[in-house]
């Protein structure tokens, strides 16, 4: 993992950031915790004794002012105050919001599977239903 600065902090390759530059209401994944050049901290292998693991759902709920420090994070069903100087090696990869569908598209979805049966219905010489 090479990390590299970039204008909100730092980020870990493309997509991932560094989970102490992120601000409240922030939602992602757990990439890593440390730098593969080296071994683990006592402090790296400490987060992920609090489940700082990859994979893990990561959401940062609140932070004090001034100063940002410490802030709110929720990782798993765990919830712990944190020093940003802590989580500088916790690697996120952040959520992208998924479309919201509308309540009609699975209506619409039904009623063009009843016309393709009722096609094929017609094809096979089967009488019509209303």
């Amino acid at each position: 993992m090479d990390a590299a600065a970039a204008p909100a902090g730092l980020a870990l390759d493309p997509g991932f950031v560094s989970l102490a530059a992120l601000p409240p209401g922030t939602a992602g994944r757990v990439v890593g915790v440390g730098l593969r050049s080296g071994a683990l901290s006592a402090l790296e292998r400490r987060l992920l004794e609090f489940g700082f693991v990859s994979g893990e759902h990561v959401e940062i709920l609140a932070e004090a002012r001034p100063g940002r420090d410490p802030f709110v994070v929720r990782v798993g069903h765990t919830t712990l105050a944190l020093r940003r100087r802590e989580a500088e090696s916790i690697w996120i990869e952040l959520q992208r919001a998924e479309k919201a569908t509308s309540p009609q598209a699975p209506v619409a979805d039904v009623n063009e599977r009843v016309e393709l049966l009722r096609s094929k219905l017609a094809a096979q010489g089967a009488p019509e239903t209303p």
